[in-house]
């Protein structure tokens, strides 16, 4: 590699490109040959993995104002990552390597990770994306995981620009087929390298025991049942092979419909109450299929309210609560405040940053989320009812409150081992369609909606309120988000246990994959309350249930009674969701802003100081013992620490020990207006205050 460099910004008119020794030190030019080879970074293969497109020269600027330091090296696309080569001075030291990630470096980006791509033309920031007439001088790298990667070609051969700003731009954002995602193609060349944990006793609910055990293990095999009758997917190709409905309910009901209209077993309370889900039935516009739509609910019902069933009371996610448009537009606002390209944009930000944060409306989103968990909580622990969940699919918002009311009743669901099984029975197997809603294809962008990283954040926040209630981290919770991108798990990147059994079928017996035939969908920016159910069952169980005015007391009284007593970590566990106790998941959002960090600060530093003072008194006692019984005793070997440097360490640990640039922060004057005179501020020479000296 050629070492790192610095590069002035480009003026107006575009120079000559300048030869080789004119962008290097001139100390890097005597360097020897035998020291630049040993500085070279091989580039890291996976199984399968081939590589597309390659370019040298690249600088890959530092995060740092608009003095765009950086380091040369090359920038290699993979078919399944874009990776940056520069000299090993960039690379994490000993200490460091025991935290970083094993399948992607530092500089490597998936591509299912890229979300958007920019080219800068004579300092002008343009979306980049088809065919291109003029290359980019510059190229800008937004990724999903909220990273941001800036590459100088400047310096580049206008071939290889070519080559790889189109290759780029072709493997991340045209659409693609499911047989030529990574995954595949990783799947068959790691097949005879694949380890099983005898540790990891992650229930997989793709048996008919799996359920039998869940059932056993709630206490609900009293009054519902595991079915076989979707086994081979010959009833509906969405539901699982196997899942559990009502004990009296008929297994050929399930048939009628496809599945649709059939209330599903999710978990069953200690009290008997149960948390069931149903998918809408098909809108007809035929009176005549309206009338036996209308008898076969009405049979339903009749089925899960007659004894020993609980009193129901249906939750209709689809009208009365959040729609997907609300989460995807929330969300595009809401990250747009952890993109950023360098120091300037930052500060710029600041002082508007919690306005922008607020008119996002993603914490009320998640606040409302939790809110309703609770809701549900409290029917089923205090008022001893069932409730029906009901979504046009029963594949997102059913999926995600689901998710969370389990999480508060159940501590089983805050182990680690209990909280994967978790996200296996009501996400993978409950159909949520993670090629769609990550937008793995690149297929229809408006089918793209984080509701599974809301989910996320949703779980964050607990976690952040009740740690010792979870066997798990926040880290986990970050690392398991970018999983989502990383196509070497199979969990994230099917659409439902058919289409991912469908293909893993094929390609183990070698046969050419096809894409499964999906269902067809309605876009979620129509209508899709299901009105016939909204109107049978809402009617009836009206009647059987409180009034809204009498829930909203039931659920203030319900919330501060618990919230009064000291807190059960093995038992129910509430969230604090008045406005500033919902926060921003720092860790994920902010671990790629330098500026945002507390070097040496945060809980892990504290910790170590802890444990390092600890360990202190232990050896100032052990002296005074020794003294006191006059004692001669061997040095015992000092216990390792991990963390010992904590001034290494950082508030957003550990994703702060990937960040090595100093950054100087600068702030416009204008952030000075409040705290200063107008006279005081004409003064100033610049227009910025430039602190790095302070």
């Amino acid at each position: 590699m050629l070492g790192k460099g610095v590069v002035g910004s480009g003026g107006g008119t575009k120079a000559p490109k300048p030869s080789f020794v004119s962008y290097v030190r001139p100390e890097e030019i005597h360097t020897n040959e035998k020291e630049v080879t040993e500085k070279e970074v091989t580039l890291h293969l996976l199984p399968g993995e081939q590589v597309l497109c390659e370019a040298s020269t690249v600088l890959k600027y530092v995060q740092e104002d608009s003095s765009q330091h950086g380091v040369y090296g090359r920038l290699v696309c993979t078919d399944f990552k874009i990776a940056f080569l520069g000299d090993d001075e960039s690379a994490l030291d000993n200490d460091e390597t025991q935290f970083k990630n094993k399948v992607i470096g530092e500089n490597d980006i998936t591509l299912h990770c890229v979300d958007q791509i920019y080219g800068v033309f004579d300092e002008k920031k343009k979306t980049l994306f088809g065919q291109l007439k003029k290359y980019p001088e510059k190229l800008i790298i937004h990724c999903k995981d909220l990273r941001v990667f800036q590459f100088c070609l400047r310096y580049t051969k206008e071939e290889e620009v070519k080559r790889i700003v189109s290759g780029i731009i072709h493997h991340t954002q045209a659409p693609k087929l499911l047989k030529r995602l990574f995954l595949f193609s990783y799947a068959t060349a790691a097949q005879n390298n694949t380890v099983t944990d005898p540790k990891n006793h992650t229930v997989m609910f793709d048996t008919l025991k799996d359920w039998c055990w869940e059932l056993e293990r709630t206490k609900g095999n009293m009054k519902y049942k595991a079915v076989s009758v979707n086994e081979g997917y010959e009833v509906c190709e969405r539901l699982p092979a196997y899942f559990v409905v009502p004990t009296p309910l008929p297994e050929e009901n399930v048939q009628r419909f496809q599945g649709h209209g059939i209330p599903i077993w999710c978990w069953s309370c200690h009290n008997g109450s149960a948390l069931l889900k149903m998918s809408a039935l098909p809108k007809e516009q035929d009176d005549g299929i309206l009338q036996i739509q209308k008898g076969f609910l009405d049979r339903i019902y009749k089925t899960i309210h007659r004894p020993p069933y609980e009193i129901v009371k249906t939750e209709d996610l689809s009208s009365n609560f959040l729609s997907l448009q609300e989460i995807q537009t929330a969300y595009s606002k809401f990250k747009q405040l952890f993109l950023i390209d360098n120091s300037t944009e930052f500060w710029d930000t600041d002082i508007k940053w919690f306005s922008l944060l607020e008119s996002s409306s993603w914490l009320d989103i998640i606040r409302r989320c939790l809110k309703k968990a609770i809701e549900i909580t409290e029917c089923m622990e205090a008022q001893n009812m069932n409730v029906l969940l009901l979504e046009e699919n029963a594949s997102d918002l059913c999926c995600l409150i689901s998710s969370l009311v389990q999480l508060m009743m159940d501590p089983h669901c805050r182990t680690r081992i209990g909280f994967q099984s978790l996200i296996q029975k009501e996400w993978v197997m409950g159909g949520h369609c993670f090629l769609d809603r990550c937008n793995h294809l690149r297929q229809n962008d408006k089918e793209e909606v984080p509701v599974f990283l809301l989910f996320l954040d949703c779980v964050w926040q607990l976690v952040h309120q009740h740690p010792p209630a979870f066997e798990f981290t926040e880290t986990y919770l970050t690392v398991l988000s970018d999983s989502l991108y990383i196509p070497i798990f199979s969990t994230f990147f099917f659409n439902s246990p058919h289409q991912k059994d469908t293909n893993v079928h094929q390609r183990q017996l070698s046969l050419p994959l096809t894409q499964s035939k999906s269902s067809p969908k309605r876009g979620f920016f129509r209508e899709e309350t299901d009105h016939l159910i909204k109107n049978l069952l809402g009617k009836r169980i009206s009647k059987l249930i409180n009034s809204s005015d009498e829930l909203q007391d039931n659920f203030r009284e319900f919330y501060d009674s618990w919230h009064s007593k000291p807190t059960d970590y093995h038992g129910l566990l509430l969230p604090h969701i008045e406005g500033p106790e919902i926060k921003v998941w720092a860790q994920r959002y902010l671990r790629w802003i330098p500026e945002a960090q507390i070097l040496g600060g945060g809980q892990v530093a504290t910790m170590s100081k802890l444990l390092e003072m600890m360990e202190e008194v232990q050896s100032l006692q052990e002296k005074i013992d020794e003294k006191h019984h006059s004692q001669q005793e061997a040095p015992q070997a000092e216990a390792p620490c991990l963390l010992r440097n904590s001034a290494r360490l950082s508030s957003l640990f550990p994703f702060a020990l990937l960040q090595r640039h100093s950054s100087k922060p600068v702030l416009p004057t204008s952030g000075w207006k409040a705290l200063g005179d107008e006279d005081d501020l004409a003064k100033q020479e610049d227009e910025f205050m430039d602190l790095g000296d302070v």
